[in-house]
């Protein structure tokens, strides 16, 4: 594949993730907010559609994995439009590919249904198998429609903030407008280290799983090993910070609003592929709960744990969840 098709990938997953998220903006300008299952749905489908007719036309000989594109949802309508959701690449096909294009149009339906909540996201990301059978996630982007900002890969091998209007407030600037005004559009994109002594950990708005609250408390007695130049006898002080969707949760570690994202008890490949991309490139440590790596394209796209962390936490945080398996989700 040459360069500037490489370039293309990345771009093309940020200018698709992007795109989506305004449209996803309209659909709450223009159903509002007085019937949630309809705008969930709506905003699904819309989003769905518009991700799947444009990598056809940008992109016709690759795979695609839609979470909206499964045969389970077939029977799940947008307001105005009888027509059932264009369904995914078949398996065997995709199976075989060498290049997946793996979505989420709307990771965080709950939130994008809610007045006023920003944590909700549209993730991009291309899987791809090279000549030797070395699979990777190749691209990604995960824009944050509500809050302005998309984080993405890059042909360098880093990653990047991308603001969608530099005179708009976002979770990493801070003072006057007029400094807003004269913020770059674009900025590197690298994982903030921990504050010492300090875990600020995203988990679940509506439901923390149990193993993270016992993971919390033993964190809080000891660590093995010190995070942030702790000493190895000190407690850490542990934060839980309830977010929305996956894709949020984990660009939050990336913008520095908490320091890791710890996840077990049932999700997809779509909920995490584009936010996992984006965090190995920003230099973030991406796992499953057990240090396992990451993988993608499979027959079975259940990828139900994760961990995401600065480097300098994952030794801590993989050992403390050792201590709680008994306590992970079956």
């Amino acid at each position: 594949m040459t360069e500037r098709a490489v370039a293309d990938d990345h771009a093309l997953a940020a200018e698709l993730a992007a795109a989506a998220g305004r449209l996803l903006l309209g659909v709450r300008d223009e159903m509002g907010f007085a019937d949630g299952r309809a705008l969930k749905d709506t905003g699904d489908l819309r989003s769905h559609e518009y991700l799947m007719a444009a990598l056809a036309e940008r992109c016709p000989g690759d795979a695609v994995l839609s979470e909206e594109g499964r045969s389970s949802v077939a029977g799940k309508r947008s307001q105005g439009d009888d027509r059932a959701p264009t369904r995914n690449t078949g398996e065997a096909e995709r199976l075989s590919a060498s290049r997946v294009w793996i979505i989420d149009p709307l990771d965080g339906t709950r939130e994008f249904s809610e007045e006023g909540r920003r944590d909700w996201a549209v993730h991009v990301a291309l899987w791809e198998r090279d000549a030797a059978g070395t699979a990777r996630l190749s691209a990604g982007a995960v824009a944050l429609p509500a809050q302005g900002l998309t984080l993405r890969t890059d042909a360098t091998g880093g990653a990047a903030l991308v603001r969608d209007d530099p005179g708009e407030p976002d979770p990493v600037t801070a003072g006057s407008d007029a400094a807003r005004r004269g913020l770059p559009r674009e900025v590197p994109l690298h994982v903030p280290a921990p504050d010492p002594g300090k875990l600020r950990i995203a988990v679940s708005r509506t439901r923390p799983p149990e193993f993270v609250q016992r993971l919390a408390e033993k964190l809080e007695k000891a660590v093995a090993g010190g995070v942030g130049g702790r000493p190895p006898s000190e407690g850490l002080d542990v934060e839980l910070v309830p977010i929305g969707s996956a894709g949020a949760k984990i660009s939050a570690v990336l913008l520095g609003e908490v320091d890791a994202y710890v996840h077990a008890g049932g999700q997809y490949e779509w909920d995490s592929a584009a936010p996992a991309a984006v965090a190995l490139a920003a230099g973030a440590h991406a796992s499953r709960v057990d240090g396992a790596p990451l993988e993608y394209n499979r027959k079975d796209p259940r990828l139900p744990d994760i961990l995401v962390c600065h480097p300098v936490s994952a030794s801590t945080l993989l050992t403390g969840i050792g201590d709680v398996s008994d306590s992970l989700p079956d």
